[in-house]
């Protein structure tokens, strides 16, 4: 399949998805799937690939492809500032099938790849959605292109329109730091959800203007967070979030 990605890159897919386990960075909110573990080796990378690339002040995602074989190498994605609801009904998660794919670029040249706009994660962060344009979270995607594990490019009449990240909280770390190899709790699955409702719009603009509902929902969020027993790695990384959310807004 020959699908566009970006604004000009056209790539097709190949059989060989990216090996590297994804990291959930919720201090920044990206997405990570690369074989580097910090800062410095991200800019190595640089120099040996080629695609597009966050500019300081932009909401680009970028995707990077080896200068050499023209295969997609690596990429990071950022969770948009604004949640939105789908019906209920929409639950087909598995549908379509996951194909496992890899991209081959068609050229070597730099493109730019517009950030997304909205995301949806359901109540038990079962998996979460992100789309360019909100009216397609509640459609069926015309492929799944599993391009790592867990991760999807989201594909709507053969242009790339968003990504998926099955049980995100699996994922969960801080910064480059790989993930914790135990499942997650099913209690840090349901504050991951509440957490990523209260970082974005319209919940977050709400604890911004001292809303009474809002900030109840952000004190007992924290006060689950700080109380936890299990899965305290992951729970930690959430809890710094929300209570810098406090110490930012509280009055």
């Amino acid at each position: 399949m020959r699908i566009t990605v970006g604004d000009t890159m056209t790539a097709e897919t190949t059989d060989r998805p990216l090996a590297f386990a994804p990291r959930f960075d919720f201090r920044d909110l990206q997405l990570i799937v690369a074989g580097y573990s910090d800062p410095g080796e991200r800019e190595r990378e640089l120099s040996e690939t080629f695609g597009s690339l966050r500019w300081l002040w932009s909401q680009d995602d970028y995707l990077r492809f080896d200068r050499e074989s023209g295969d997609l190498r690596s990429l990071t994605f950022f969770v948009p500032a604004e949640s939105v609801a789908v019906p209920q009904a929409y639950a087909a998660h598995d549908e379509p099938r996951p194909l496992a794919a890899g991209l081959h670029a068609d050229a070597a040249r730099e493109f730019v790849m517009p950030g997304t706009t909205v995301f949806h994660c359901d109540a038990g962060a079962s998996e979460l959605r992100v789309f360019g344009d909100g009216r397609l979270l509640g459609t069926r995607p015309d492929a799944r292109l599993g391009i790592a594990p867990d991760v999807a490019l989201l594909v709507h009449e053969r242009a790339v329109t968003g990504w998926s990240l099955r049980d995100p909280a699996r994922y969960l770390t801080d910064g480059f730091a790989e993930p914790s190899p135990a499942p997650p709790a099913p209690t840090t699955r349901l504050r991951l959800a509440e957490c990523l409702e209260l970082v974005s719009s319209p919940l977050v603009d709400r604890v911004m203007d001292a809303a009474p509902e809002a900030w109840r929902r952000l004190r007992a969020t924290e006060h689950a967070l700080r109380e936890q027993r299990d899965d305290r790695p992951r729970a930690d990384i959430l809890h710094a979030v929300i209570s810098r959310l406090i110490e930012d807004y509280g009055v």
